[in-house]
C-alpha cells in the first residue's frame, strides 16, 4: 500500500502546531481559573512541611523495612491490613532507586494520586449540565480534597476520599443513565481506596443502592439491564475479590497471627461508645453541619439534576458510618466526613447562585469558586491541626526528638520502647533511623496489662503470660541480643495503668537473661522530655 509523502509531511508539521495550540488553551484555562485554584495552592507549603503525620510515617517505615527484606506479618507485626503497606512499597522503591528522602517520596506519591484523581474527575463529569459557578468549583474540588486534609495528609481515610471523588462524580451521571468516560479506571481507583479499610465499604454500598434505585424508576427490566452492562460495580467487585484472595495466598500470617491479636487486644484500645464518638467536638461539629444539608438534599430528591448533591450526601453519610463503626473518634476518621460535607455545602451554594443567575461570566464564576474554596479550607483550618503544627514545629516534641536522634542515631538501628507512635514517628524517619522492634510500639503490652494483677505484682512470670505477651517478651529480648542496636529509646510514660508502682520497660525486659546481658553494655547518653536515650558503652 502506497502512502503520500506530502500528506505525511503535512501531518508531521501539523502535530507540533496542534500541541502548541492545546498548550496555549490549557495555560489560558488555568489562568482563568487561577482565583479558584488559590485555596488549594496556598495549602501546599504547609502540607509538605514537617511534621509528617505520625501514623503515615510509621506505615512508611514498615514498608521500607519490608522492601529491605524483612517479612511482613512475621518480622513486622501491625494491625493494618496489607494493602496500605503494598502501596507504600512504591515510595520505598522510589527512595531506593533515586536516593531521595523517604518522606519526600511518599508525599510525591500522594500528590501523584491526587493529580490522577483530579484528571479523572475532570473527565467523568457532564459539564454541559453544570452552571458556571458549579463548574468552576468542581474544577478545583479535587485539589481541595488533596490538600484539605491538613495534618492527616496521607492517612488511609484521606487516600480513600481522594480516590473516591471521581467515583462519586461519575455516580451522578450513572444514575441518570449515562456512562461516564474512563469509568473502568474510575472504578478501579475507587475500589483500591475503599479496600484500604473494610469500614470504607459503607460509601460504595450507599451510592450503588442509590444508583440502582434511580435506575429502578425507569422499570425493573431496564434496571437489571443497566446493572449488567455497567462496568463500575463489576470492576470494583473484581478488585475486592482479588484482594481477598490474596490474603490467604500472600499474607497467611495476617489472618493466622495478626487478626487474633487485633480481636483480643487492639479493638479495646481507645474504644468508645457510638454516642461518645458522635459527641467528640470535631465529630459533633461536622454532624451539625451535615444534618441540614441532608434535609436539603432529601427535599429535592425527585429532581434529576440533584444527582450530584445526593451522591455527595451519601458519601458523607457512608464516611460517617465508617467513623462510628471504628469506635475511636480519632481525627483522621473524621476527615472524609468533613471533605464530603464541605463539598456538598459548596455545590448546593454554587447551584443556588447559578439558579439566581447572578453568575454572568467565567471570571465571576472563578471568583465565586475561590470564595467557596476559601470557606472549605477555612473549615479545615478551624477544625484541624494545620498550619499550627507546621508553624510551631521547631518547638515541638517531634523536632526535639528528631534533633536528638540525628545526633545520636543518624542512619542507625534503634530500639524504641514506647506505647505511642508520636513523636517517635516521624522523628525516626527524619533521622533516617531504622526501628528494630517488630511492632510499631508496645501496644501488645498495653493490652496485656489493661488491669492490675490480682496479687499486687507488677509483672507476670513467664509461665503466666499469654501468647501475645510472651511473643513480645521473647522477640524483643532475642532480637536485642542477636543484633544490638546502636541506640535504645525508652519512654518513661508507659501508657499502662499504675498498679502500686510504674510499669518500667527496662525492669520488665531485663528479667530475660539475654536482654539483661546485652543491656549491661548500654548507658544513658541523653534525655528529651519523657524519652531517655541509651547508647553502647564501647562506642
Amino acid at each position: 500500500m502506497r502512502t503520500n509523502p506530502h500528506a505525511t509531511d503535512a501531518a508531521s508539521h501539523a502535530m507540533p502546531g496542534l500541541l502548541r495550540q492545546r498548550l496555549r488553551l490549557a495555560v489560558w484555562a488555568t489562568g482563568r481559573l487561577l482565583p479558584a485554584l488559590l485555596p488549594p495552592l496556598l495549602f501546599i507549603p504547609f502540607v509538605l512541611a514537617p511534621p509528617l503525620n505520625h501514623d503515615v510515617a510509621a506505615v512508611l517505615s514498615f514498608s521500607e523495612r519490608w522492601f529491605a527484606g524483612e517479612r511482613m506479618y512475621v518480622d513486622l507485626i501491625d494491625v493494618n491490613p496489607p494493602l496500605i503497606y503494598v502501596l507504600n512499597l512504591i515510595p520505598a522503591a522510589l527512595e531506593a532507586a533515586t536516593g531521595l528522602d523517604g518522606v519526600r517520596c511518599l508525599q510525591l506519591c500522594v500528590v501523584a494520586l491526587g493529580l490522577l484523581a483530579w484528571g479523572l474527575a475532570l473527565r467523568v463529569r457532564v459539564r454541559a449540565s453544570e452552571g458556571l459557578a458549579e463548574r468552576a468549583f468542581l474544577d478545583v474540588l479535587p485539589g481541595l480534597f488533596l490538600f484539605g486534609a491538613g495534618y492527616d495528609f496521607g492517612q488511609r481515610e484521606h487516600l480513600m476520599a481522594v480516590a473516591a471523588l471521581p467515583y462519586v462524580l461519575a455516580a451522578a451521571a450513572r444514575q441518570r443513565g449515562r456512562r461516564p468516560r474512563l469509568d473502568v479506571a474510575v472504578a478501579a481507583l475507587a475500589a483500591v481506596g475503599f479496600a484500604l479499610k473494610p469500614h470504607f465499604l459503607a460509601v460504595p454500598a450507599l451510592i450503588e443502592l442509590a444508583v440502582l434505585a434511580g435506575r429502578g424508576l425507569a422499570g425493573r427490566r431496564h434496571a437489571v439491564r443497566a446493572v449488567l452492562h455497567d462496568p463500575v460495580p463489576w470492576t470494583m467487585a473484581v478488585v475486592w475479590a482479588a484482594y481477598l484472595l490474596s490474603l490467604p495466598l500472600l499474607f497467611p500470617d495476617y489472618l493466622n497471627v495478626v487478626v487474633p491479636l487485633v480481636w483480643d487486644y487492639y479493638l479495646d484500645l481507645g474504644e468508645t461508645t457510638m454516642w461518645s464518638v458522635l459527641l467528640k467536638p470535631r465529630m459533633a461539629t461536622v454532624v451539625c453541619l451535615l444534618a441540614p444539608m441532608v434535609w436539603i438534599t432529601v427535599r429535592f430528591r425527585l429532581q434529576a439534576e440533584q444527582g450530584l448533591p445526593r451522591m455527595l450526601c451519601l458519601a458523607a453519610l457512608g464516611a460517617l458510618a465508617s467513623a462510628v463503626a471504628q469506635h475511636k473518634g480519632w481525627s483522621y476518621h473524621i476527615v472524609p466526613i468533613e471533605l464530603f460535607t464541605c463539598a456538598l455545602g459548596a455545590v448546593l451554594t454554587a447551584r443556588w447562585l447559578d439558579g439566581l443567575r447572578v453568575v454572568s461570566d467565567r471570571m465571576r464564576a472563578a471568583r465565586i469558586a475561590a470564595v467557596l474554596g476559601g470557606l472549605f479550607q477555612l473549615y479545615a483550618i478551624s477544625n484541624g491541626e494545620l498550619p499550627w503544627n507546621q508553624l510551631t514545629y521547631a518547638q515541638s516534641d517531634v523536632a526535639g526528638l528528631t534533633r536528638l536522634l540525628q545526633q545520636e542515631a543518624e542512619g542507625e538501628r534503634v530500639l524504641v520502647l514506647s506505647p505511642g507512635i508520636s513523636p517517635v514517628f516521624p522523628a525516626l524517619n527524619y533521622a533516617h533511623a531504622r526501628l528494630t522492634l517488630r511492632t510499631m510500639n508496645m501496644w501488645l503490652l498495653e493490652g496485656a496489662y489493661r488491669e492490675c494483677l490480682p496479687d499486687g505484682r507488677r509483672y507476670r512470670e513467664v509461665w503466666e503470660m499469654g501468647r501475645p505477651e510472651f511473643f513480645v517478651y521473647r522477640t524483643v529480648a532475642e532480637d536485642f541480643a542477636r543484633a544490638p542496636p546502636a541506640v535504645v529509646v525508652v519512654d518513661t510514660s508507659p501508657g499502662i495503668p499504675w498498679c502500686g508502682e510504674e510499669f518500667d520497660f527496662i525492669a520488665y525486659f531485663t528479667r530475660h537473661q539475654l536482654f539483661a546481658q546485652v543491656w549491661s553494655h548500654y548507658q544513658q547518653a541523653a534525655q528529651w522530655g519523657r524519652y531517655r536515650v541509651f547508647t553502647r558503652k564501647d562506642e
